[in-house]
């Protein structure tokens, strides 16, 4: 960890806590500045601004007090869950007072280099994979996965080494307050409409996601994907050495090619031998390559690393085999075209798809195509009747309603056979029955666990 003095006596805000605001409180705690934080949740209800108020921080809970930018602040440290248009965000920035995210933290601290990753889908799978393949060949420091994937950027970064590397997940929200984070080698998965919501329109989705390579130079690397038009525009548009991979053609980067995986000529391994199933892997793999091979890693070393690659967990993750019919969680699959992604990593006639979730107003005809040849659809939650009429017009033989994953699971067995596979990827969050999809998934494989024990 660099040894940093700029935030001495520097009086600074913590917006929002959670796990990245504490690390970035009890950090610049430690590194002597004069912290206040102010977070929504009452101070009984959270422990975060407990532990904080122990070592000495000031806190203040229960709801933000415009009044607080009153204090002087230079700084604001805001968590990236909450959008811009919260009032004292916004007084912060009338003001003209900085307000960075927390990963901007981390690299100014860090003496570990930067593999950064963005992206709408496949970020986490992406930075997984490149982990694993960085951790089985390098000979020196390790590869640390920090940022949106649940490890707080700042923590990390605070016992990271010169010979590790910060492999950092980067949410479109994180990015929106970075002033100089540098990555060594980016990456970009993709870009989909996504989180409009919070940025108001697409092209500000767009441009919050382009600036993981704002501050590059030539001496980084850019990895990003060359199925998307719209991309290869963008990479017009960067000062770093620009990588691509493709599933279409055959690039300067990393390709597929007759069933292989190539990088610069270099045939590396077998589409068939990725430890997990869909197109959408495949490129995630190829991206993962290109990181291993501009990062020195053996073909050897990255093979392996992919073929034993099982998934994340509730992201198309292979749970086990019973009775000759595979179960995979893909709970992480909150929206169409997650789901989409993911049915076409498998063989329709042999696969029997558990979906269903909350009910955002949206219907399912975009779906049908890839409804089409199921052996059996099993739904659930607040969308079973409208995804049900989408599996009618897809002409699905076997729909059965039920009422939860728990349920769904032994229903869906009834109509397998030796063979099968049987996948939760219910293109709908879950908030109507599960606090998130992480719980949702883990029904999921309690009840597949279950049928063993219950035979």
């Amino acid at each position: 960890m660099k040894n940093i003095t700029s935030y001495q006596n520097k009086k600074v805000l913590v917006l929002g806590l959670a796990k990245s605001g504490f690390s970035a409180a009890k950090l610049l705690h430690d590194l002597g500045a004069l912290v206040t934080v102010n977070d929504g949740k009452p101070f009984a209800e959270n422990p975060e601004a407990q532990d904080l108020l122990a070592l000495g921080v000031k806190v203040i809970t229960g709801s933000h007090p415009i009044e607080l930018l009153d204090e002087g602040f230079s700084l604001v440290v805001k968590n990236p869950g909450i959008p811009y248009t919260q009032p004292i965000v916004q007084g912060a920035i009338a003001k003209g007072i900085p307000v960075i995210t927390e990963v901007e933290l981390a690299y100014e601290i860090s003496d570990a280099p930067i593999i950064g990753i963005t992206g709408t889908n496949g970020k986490t799978t992406t930075t997984t994979m490149i982990a694993h393949i960085l951790n089985a060949g390098m000979t020196e420091g390790r590869a640390l996965l920090s940022g949106n994937i649940g490890f707080p950027a700042s923590s990390v970064a605070q016992t990271a080494t010169a010979a590790d590397r910060l492999v950092m997940e980067l949410s479109s929200f994180q990015l929106m307050g970075i002033e100089h984070l540098r990555p060594h080698i980016a990456v970009i998965t993709n870009i989909y409409e996504a989180h409009i919501d919070y940025h108001g329109s697409r092209p500000e989705y767009v441009h919050a996601k382009w600036r993981l390579q704002q501050n590059m130079t030539t001496d980084d690397y850019l990895v990003i994907n060359w199925n998307q038009p719209e991309l290869q525009k963008l990479a017009a548009r960067t000062a770093a050495k620009v990588v691509p991979f493709s599933t279409k053609e055959k690039v300067a980067g990393a390709y597929l090619l007759d069933g292989q995986l190539y990088f610069n000529d270099e045939a590396i391994m077998a589409v068939t031998e990725v430890g997990v199933p869909g197109s959408h892997n495949v490129e995630n793999a190829l991206a993962a390559i290109a990181v291993g091979k501009l990062s020195g890693i053996s073909n050897e070393d990255i093979k392996e690393a992919l073929h034993t690659f099982s998934g994340v967990p509730h992201r198309t993750q292979y749970v086990g085999t019973y009775r000759d019919v595979k179960f995979y969680n893909d709970s992480k699959a909150t929206n169409s075209l997650a789901t989409k992604m993911a049915l076409d990593g498998f063989d329709n006639q042999h696969l029997i798809l558990l979906a269903g979730g909350l009910d955002r107003g949206n219907d399912f005809d975009d779906l049908i195509p890839y409804f089409k040849g199921l052996k059996a659809i099993v739904l659930f939650g607040e969308t079973k009747e409208k995804l049900a009429k989408a599996a009618r017009e897809a002409q699905v033989p076997q729909i059965e309603i039920t009422e939860n994953v728990t349920t769904a699971v032994p229903l869906a067995f009834k109509h397998s056979q030796a063979g099968d596979t049987i996948l939760l990827s219910p293109a709908n969050a879950s908030w109507d029955q599960y606090p998130n999809f992480e719980v949702r998934g883990d029904k999921f494989m309690t009840a597949v666990s279950d049928l063993k024990r219950n035979e």
